[in-house]
């Protein structure tokens, strides 16, 4: 019997590529759905990546540092500032963004007869670098706040004996960040024969006494916390992610990294922005205050929210979710239809951003409560 075109892996039939939604600034002018910085690069940065991408542009014809020895030493340099201490270059390992890291980290430390486990709601590519690492792939579930409780996950990880647990601190989508009893916790939960990987994609909007996971690594050897150029560093177009590990973890990925897998314009770039890391995490406050002043408004109009260490936040409680987005959009606001039944997320923008989304939300809510009304009045007679 033959098999049909092309000859795709059988658990691969029928499943649509991932990707949020993407509209054009014509059909949705105000895009607050995938979480990006909304900073663009100020001139002055731009200027220095236009300087470093023509220094490295001569030399196109030769291979980069396989290593990216100058870049992990930077690295590492920016995140004893940013929650740890004592971090080498021989503890960091980079990639083409998180998503890479992470997959990386499912080929060296996953695959046939090894279980990768999450607790949802959580970043929905999880399951996919296990499916396509071929780990078995298990799942608990988090509190009705998001949070976790933390003697149900240890019970679990033990029961399961996974060989990574995937955590995101602040969650994707809901922006809880982990205490580090938790982390502490479930580290010795999983012992030496797995990892505790840490999700740190948006550890720099983390609130003001919310400690990062990187505080943990002299404790804990089979802990890595992972984090992403994409946001706090407005480089989502530049794709460079990046991890801080015991070295022997740094080692292993050696193993499973494409040759070069680095180009020589991504090093460079990461560099530059890591010198601008001042003016920044400058934007970082900003966001964070907005978002803050977003929990709070949503919360003035009756809704659930949840608290939030991100540059998002996750809101409801909606009987139709997609009639409340889809109202947002006709208004030219777009925001993300994910997470749990009832629930929307939104990622911060700018003042003006937010301003429009606010007043979006306001006019849907208010035509969605005037359609159940008349419904209800012509039910009722």
């Amino acid at each position: 019997m033959s098999r049909p075109f092309p000859p795709l892996r059988d658990e691969l039939r029928g499943i649509e590529p991932y990707g949020a939604p993407q509209m054009s600034h014509e059909q949705a002018p105000v895009q607050l759905n995938v979480n990006e910085n909304p900073y663009a690069p100020s001139d002055a940065l731009a200027a220095s990546l236009a300087t470093a991408i023509s220094t490295v542009a001569a030399d196109l014809n030769r291979y980069p540092d396989r290593e990216f020895v100058a870049l992990r030493e930077e690295l590492a340099g920016y995140l004893n500032t940013s929650g740890g201490s004592g971090i080498t270059p021989r503890m960091v390992w980079a990639a083409n963004g998180s998503n890479e890291v992470m997959q990386q980290l499912l080929q060296a430390f996953g695959g046939p007869g090894r279980t990768a486990l999450s607790f949802a709601p959580t970043y929905s590519m999880y399951p996919e670098y296990a499916r396509n690492t071929l780990t078995e792939w298990t799942v608990g579930h988090r509190e009705e706040d998001f949070g976790l409780d933390l003697e149900r996950a240890r019970a679990l990880i033990e029961d399961v004996r996974p060989a990574l647990v995937l955590l995101p601190s602040p969650n994707n989508p809901t922006g809880t960040a982990l205490p580090p009893e938790a982390v502490s916790m479930l580290c010795e939960a999983v012992g030496d024969g797995g990892l505790l990987v840490v999700d740190e994609a948006y550890g720099e909007f983390r609130r003001s006494g919310t400690p990062s996971a990187l505080e943990l690594l002299p404790h804990h050897r089979n802990l890595v916390v992972t984090r992403t150029m994409s946001k706090a560093f407005a480089l989502a177009g530049a794709r460079l992610g990046y991890l801080a590990a015991d070295p022997a973890i740094c080692d292993a990925l050696r193993i499973v990294r494409l040759p070069y897998h680095l180009s020589a314009t991504t090093q460079a770039t990461a560099s530059v922005a890591l010198s601008y890391v001042d003016e920044l995490l400058a934007h970082v406050d900003d966001l964070r205050v907005e978002r803050d002043a977003t929990v709070t408004w949503l919360r003035g109009q009756g809704l659930d929210v949840a608290d939030s260490d991100a540059n998002f936040v996750l809101f409801g409680r909606f009987a139709d979710r997609h009639a409340v987005w889809q109202g947002l959009v006709d208004r030219g606001v777009l925001i993300r239809e994910t997470g749990p039944d009832g629930w929307l997320r939104v990622s911060i923008g700018t003042a003006d951003e937010m301003a429009a989304f606010r007043s979006a939300l306001t006019e849907t809510m208010t035509q969605t409560q005037q359609a159940e009304q008349t419904q209800q009045m012509e039910e009722s007679r």
